[in-house]
């Protein structure tokens, strides 16, 4: 019965994206029952809750852009975007104090050489 529900609540909550609705529990609940679906009364604002602030449509283009692309692209591209020329400087001193560190610990010696 679960796998139903979900489905049916991600079918309601997709129909509502795609109208340029915003996604609420009575709305999909609303559409459930136009459906004439029954699902326990926690699905529809289980799913509102999990899509609040989320761009469905966003998301469902970003797809094939690669694991964890989607929400993390759009959160870290404005930062950026901001002060691309900051943030660059930052990441080449790390990578130098890493690379010295390394060599500072091998220094050759190996637990199993």
């Amino acid at each position: 019965m679960s796998s139903k529900a979900e489905l049916a609540c991600v079918y309601s909550s997709l129909i509502l994206a795609d109208d340029d609705v915003a996604i609420t529990g009575e709305k999909i609940q609303t559409i459930l029952k136009a459906a004439n679906v029954d699902v326990e009364p926690y699905w529809p604002g289980l799913f509102a809750k999990a899509l609040e602030g989320i761009s469905v449509k966003d998301l469902i283009t970003n797809v094939g852009s690669g694991v964890g692309a989607g929400p993390a692209v759009g959160v870290a591209a404005p930062a950026a975007a901001a002060a691309p020329e900051a943030a660059a400087p930052e990441k080449k001193e790390e990578a130098k104090k890493d690379e010295s560190e390394e060599s500072d610990d091998d220094m050759g010696f190996g637990l199993f050489d």
